[in-house]
């Protein structure tokens, strides 16, 4: 059976980390006492399920979770610091701290080391998330024991929403561009003016005008989507930003 630790401090270990051409050894100590951490743990790195949700919403919502009173949010696995390394390299998740378990010693004195032999990984850590006060667990989130990989409880909306209940998720933007458009760069300012992150897709770098007339009918730049809904050019973003100020005020 899974084991929760909340109310119990969390485990004596030595994190073997490499950083540049050297091996430097961080005691759990360094990493928890007097801090605020938010812990996510996950079966491996390069997974499916790690790569394409775990840890980029962990990254997104970095910021949310600072102005919740985290000071760190930490991923684990139990693999080497080489592959985390690596791996936090390719997933760009510049807000989140990669810690290598090799060992699996933290995963399990965490009670959270489990065999997926059968998948050939040997032992793992279980999926789990959990929130930290000055090497206390105060909260664990731990995915249910069944069969497979589970993940429903350890995400990080999850986690922000037990430290901010009423706190607001930021929006999920994406602009299409294409290089030298002007229209492209006003849009872009306006986001960064609104403090709103964007993830820019560049013609014929990230995608072809096929691409952008299939979800949008549209071949005009740029083209901006926000919360799964097409707002359209420049001019466009620019009145939805006028209406969410106006909105703001009126509830003020």
């Amino acid at each position: 059976m899974l084991k929760n630790l909340e109310g119990q401090h969390i485990p004596d270990v030595t994190f073997h980390t490499r950083k540049g051409h050297e091996w430097v050894d961080v005691k759990s100590a360094e990493i928890f006492d007097g801090k605020t951490v938010v812990l996510f743990s996950l079966p491996g790195a390069f997974t499916p399920t790690c790569s394409s949700s775990h840890v980029p919403r962990y990254n997104q919502l970095a910021p949310q979770f600072r102005a919740s009173g985290v000071d760190e949010i930490i991923c684990v696995s139990v693999n080497d610091a080489f592959v985390m390394n690596e791996w936090k390299r390719s997933q760009k998740a510049d807000r989140v701290t990669f810690l290598p378990d090799g060992n699996g010693e933290f995963s399990d004195q965490m009670g959270l080391l489990v065999d997926k032999g059968n998948l050939g990984f040997g032992r793992r850590s279980w999926r789990y998330s959990m929130l930290v006060r000055n090497g206390v667990v105060e909260k664990m989130f731990i995915e249910p024991e069944v069969p497979g990989d589970p993940y429903g409880v350890s995400d990080a909306d999850t986690m922000l929403t037990y430290l901010a209940p009423e706190g607001v998720l930021p929006h999920d933007v994406a602009i299409f561009t294409r290089e030298g458009c002007g229209f492209c760069a006003r849009a872009k300012g306006m986001l960064h003016d609104a403090g709103i992150e964007y993830e820019e897709l560049v013609l014929n770098r990230d995608y072809t005008d096929q691409t952008l007339r299939a979800v949008s009918s549209k071949i005009t730049y740029p083209q901006v989507f926000i919360d799964g809904e097409h707002i359209g050019g420049s001019d466009d973003l620019a009145e939805w930003l006028g209406e969410r100020v106006r909105h703001t005020r009126n509830a003020a």
